[in-house]
Order: structure tokens, then sequence, then C-alpha cells
């Protein structure tokens, strides 16, 4: 079971990292903005995916090797947490966003930017705090 938790954990917190410091901003620098974010979210969909199931299996795996005992862990409530935003995310937030960019054309982001701003700022926000705790998972699960 070892393997399986190195593996689910470097495919989504490595994932996260390298997605959100490296993969996006190249995009961006490289693209247009339109085409730039449509290849952005989709590559963030994919990893919300990857997410999902490498999150459980890591609290699966506490649970297994810890039993009920685990959930009193920090280390499962980390990993939790990171799940936890990748659940609002990709099922709550995604939408939304997706939502308001079908009701924007060019000429009228002007007025209702703000509404797709906000919700793509409060993404932002939610994906970095799962990065932080994907590095304090990685730190804690090592000591």
């Amino acid at each position: 079971m070892n393997w399986i938790r190195a593996i689910a954990a470097t495919l989504w917190i490595g994932g996260m990292w390298i997605v959100g410091l490296m993969v996006a901003p190249l995009l961006f620098a490289s693209l247009d903005r339109v085409t730039a974010g449509m290849v952005a979210g989709r590559i963030f969909a994919v990893l919300g995916w990857v997410g999902l199931i490498c999150g459980i299996l890591l609290l699966v795996d506490i649970v297994w090797r810890d039993g009920v005992s685990g959930v009193k862990g920090a280390l499962f409530w980390v990993a939790f947490g990171m799940l936890a935003c990748t659940v609002i995310n990709q099922f709550a937030v995604t939408p939304i966003i997706a939502q308001l960019k079908q009701g924007m054309n060019h000429a009228a982001q002007g007025m209702f930017g703000g509404g797709f701003a906000t919700w793509h700022a409060i993404s932002s926000l939610i994906y970095l705090v799962q990065s932080l705790l994907g590095l304090v998972y990685v730190l804690k699960r090592d000591s």
C-alpha cells in the first residue's frame, strides 16, 4: 500500500504545484488569453478528477493503516482539507465560472467581467490553500 500512497501523493500534490506554478503561467505567457484560459481550464479540470481519486486513496490508506484512530491524526485532516478544496472548486466554483463565461462576449466583458474575476479569484485562493496543504502533507508525511 506504500507505493499507492506515494504515487497518489506525487500525482496530486506534484501535479498541483507543476500546473499552478509552471504550466498555467507558461500558457498565459505563450498564448492569447482566451486560448490559454481554455487550455488551463481543461488541465485544471483533469487535475481536479485526479485529486478526487488520489484524495480518496490517501484517506482510505490512512484509515487502512491506522484504523479509526487515523481520523484523529493531522495527516488525515490535511488530506481531507485538500480533498474538500478539490470538491468545492470542481463542483461549486468551476460550474459558476463556466456559466459566467458562457454569458460573456467581448462587448459584455466590461460590464459582467467583475463576476467572472471574483469567482476566478475565489477559485485561485482555494487552489492556493489546497497547494499549501499539499506542502504540509508532504512535510508531515515524512516526519
